[in-house]
């Protein structure tokens, strides 16, 4: 997640992207965010933290909306899973894991 030049007359546009691409189902989502702060490599020390501290915050911002889009998607193949019968032993062995997570697992060491 780099932040991609864009080519413009003067300085350089900036943008935040991201894309998700799956075979199954087909599927592909593209993140994108403008950074509004001009990149000026050689700006003051004070434009130089305004467009890192705006970059930062996108980061975080599109962070935020990659963990929730793949979220919903293990959700989606959750009840895929579920409808195709699988659900029930997926969902006893994620249990088992979530109550032994963090925990040495004396059973997997035989």
């Amino acid at each position: 997640m780099a932040p991609a030049p864009q080519p413009s007359s003067e300085t350089p546009a900036v943008s935040l992207h991201a894309s998700y691409s799956s075979p199954h189902p087909p599927t592909s989502q593209t993140f994108h965010h403008p950074v509004s702060a001009p990149l000026d490599i050689n700006g003051s020390v004070a434009a130089k933290k305004a467009y890192l501290s705006e970059l930062r915050g996108l980061v975080t911002k599109m962070q935020g909306e990659i963990n929730a889009f793949l979220t919903e998607r293990m959700e989606e193949d959750k009840k895929a899973a579920e409808a195709q019968g699988q659900g029930l032993k997926d969902s006893e062995r994620e249990a088992k894991e979530e109550e032994n997570y963090g925990e040495e697992n004396v059973e997997d060491d035989a």
